[in-house]
């Protein structure tokens, strides 16, 4: 019998058991009457298991309330990995309360009570256009072995890996973090793309055209900008003679949270 990571059951409890918001933790199924008339919600067996069978149809983690409180999906921004070639990247939501105090718990403190919350929000990303499994693979930004190492897990991994199961779009990790280089933490935007030439090397030939990049946090969009210029350097694939367009692949870019909206 195949074993789960404790995340993963965690994410099954969070989303087929547990029936409360995972943010105010009233009853999704009654997510309007944030008032104290949740405590005289019938909590016979027979309408748990009710309201545990109407969840089951819903995706969302979150109440309506909750959920219209973090889905301000930011508009896109462009960052040049080319000359005449631009990255769009994507947020889920922005990096306010109370996405933020749980991606931090989650990547630093591997509280994995937070991911539950972060996938909801992960969820509100639209699906690229034209983007199936045939045709595109989702790309996760890669960490180094000593931050591996260091934390003990890799949140973006996981991240992804549900962002793959939500998209029905496979995984693809033909592509390794070649430096350490410092955290991008409270680094300027110059800083941040000096900090990281050369950070990345593509050691397979990508099997799809279409690409998805996907990170955590996208401050500056540095770091998927440094990425999808590591997939335009011909000298970058490994084995793989150099490609006579810049435009080879189709790259898009994603990430959890993006910004502030203050």
């Amino acid at each position: 019998m195949r074993r789960l990571a404790p995340y993963q059951t965690g994410l099954w409890l969070a989303e087929y058991l547990d029936i409360r918001c995972q943010l105010c933790r009233v009853y999704r199924s009654t997510s309007s009457l944030h008032t104290a008339s949740h405590s005289v919600i019938n909590n016979t067996v027979f309408a748990k298991l009710r309201r545990n069978i109407n969840q089951r149809l819903n995706s969302g983690l979150l109440c309506a309330d909750c959920h219209h409180s973090i889905a301000w999906l930011p508009k896109p921004f462009d960052v040049d990995i080319a000359a005449g070639t631009a990255l769009t990247i994507q947020a889920a939501t922005y990096y306010d309360y109370p996405i933020r105090q749980a991606i931090r718990a989650f990547k630093h403190h591997e509280d994995m009570i937070k991911l539950p919350l972060l996938m909801h929000a992960i969820r509100q990303l639209p699906r690229p256009h034209g983007c199936h499994s045939e045709n595109s693979v989702i790309v996760a930004m890669p960490t180094t072995n000593q931050r591996l190492l260091k934390r003990g897990f890799d949140p973006v991994s996981i991240l992804s890996a549900q962002l793959s199961k939500h998209w029905q779009i496979p995984l693809w990790s033909g592509v390794e973090r070649i430096d350490d280089t410092l955290s991008q933490q409270g680094l300027t935007r110059a800083e941040r793309l000096s900090n990281l030439d050369n950070a990345f090397a593509v050691t397979q030939t990508p099997p799809v055209k279409r690409l998805l990049l996907f990170d955590d946090v996208a401050t500056t969009g540095a770091s998927l900008q440094a990425l999808g210029r590591a997939f335009l350097d011909s000298t970058a694939v490994a084995g793989v003679n150099p490609s006579p367009t810049p435009n080879l692949y189709q790259i898009f870019a994603y990430a959890l949270a993006h910004g502030s909206q203050s």
